[in-house]
C-alpha cells in the first residue's frame, strides 16, 4: 500500500497541465467574485466582509477541484486500460487503494488552498490571527479527502465516457447548492434545507467558524464524517467489486 501512495504522489505531482488549472482557477473565480462588492461590505446573515467570506469558499472550491474532478477521471481511465484489474490480482485491500487515491489528491488540494489565502491577504487585504490561518488551512486540506473518497467512488460508477459529464454534474451542484458560489441564505427555503445535509455547506461551514473564533458546529462535523464513511466505503466495496476486464 505505501509503494502505491508514493506512486500516485509522485503522479499527482508530474500532471502539471492539471496542477496549474486547480491551482490558479479558484483564485481567479475568487477575484472575479469579491470584486463585486465593496472593501468593507458584509455578507448578509454573516459577520464577515465579502472578501473574507467568499475566501473560504473559494479555497473549499478550490480543494473540491482538485481532488474530485482528478480522482474520478483519472479511475475511470485505469480501468479501461486493465491496471485496476492488475491491482485486483495483488494482496492490496480495497480501503488501500481508496487511501491511496486520497492521498494522492491531498497533494494537489493544498496548493490551491495556499494560493486563494494568498490572493485574498495581498490583493483583497483580508486579515486574520495566525492562528486562524492555519486552522482554516488544516480543516479545508483535511475536509478535502471527503470529496477525494467521493471522486474514487464516481470513477467505479462511471465508464471512461460517462465520467465527465457525471463528475461535472455533481461538481456544480455540489458547488452551487452548498453554498461555496453564493451564500445559501440567497436561496428559497427549500433548497436552504437541502443545502444544510450537503457535504459542501458543512464544509465551508467549518472554515467560516474559524474565520469568527467560534468553534465549529457539531453537526458539521458529523455530516462531514458520516459522507467520509458513506463515499470511502463504498469506493472500496466498488474496488473489489469491479469485474471490467482489460
Amino acid at each position: 500500500m505505501t509503494a502505491l501512495i508514493k506512486l500516485e504522489l509522485t503522479r499527482a505531482l508530474r500532471n502539471k497541465k492539471f496542477l496549474f488549472f486547480s491551482v490558479l482557477y479558484p483564485s481567479i473565480i475568487y477575484l472575479i467574485f469579491s470584486s463585486s462588492a465593496g472593501t468593507g461590505e458584509k455578507v448578509q446573515g454573516a459577520a464577515l466582509t465579502v472578501a473574507t467570506y467568499l475566501m473560504v469558499s473559494m479555497a473549499s472550491f478550490g480543494a473540491l477541484t482538485a481532488v474530485l474532478m482528478g480522482n474520478s477521471e483519472r479511475i475511470a481511465k485505469e480501468r479501461e486500460s486493465g491496471w485496476v484489474r492488475q491491482l485486483r490480482l495483488t494482496a492490496l485491500p480495497g480501503h488501500g487503494y481508496v487511501l491511496a487515491k486520497t492521498a494522492g489528491a491531498a497533494v494537489v488540494s493544498l496548493p490551491s488552498i495556499v494560493v486563494v489565502f494568498l490572493v485574498a491577504a495581498g490583493v483583497k487585504h483580508v486579515r486574520l490571527d495566525a492562528w486562524q490561518w492555519l486552522a482554516l488551512t488544516g480543516v479545508i486540506w483535511a475536509g478535502s479527502l471527503v470529496f477525494a473518497a467521493l471522486g474514487v467512488a464516481i470513477g467505479y460508477l462511471a465508464s471512461g465516457d460517462a465520467v465527465r459529464p457525471i463528475t461535472m454534474i455533481v461538481y456544480f451542484a455540489l458547488s452551487l447548492l452548498g453554498g461555496l458560489w453564493m451564500p445559501s441564505t440567497a436561496f428559497p427555503q427549500v433548497l436552504q434545507d437541502i443545502a444544510e445535509w450537503l457535504p459542501t455547506h458543512a464544509y465551508a461551514s467549518l472554515g467560516r467558524a474559524i474565520e469568527q473564533s467560534r468553534a465549529p458546529h457539531t453537526t458539521d462535523i458529523a455530516v462531514l464524517a458520516a459522507y467520509f464513511v458513506l463515499f470511502a466505503g463504498g469506493a472500496a466495496w466498488l474496488y473489489r467489486k469491479d469485474t471490467l476486464k482489460a
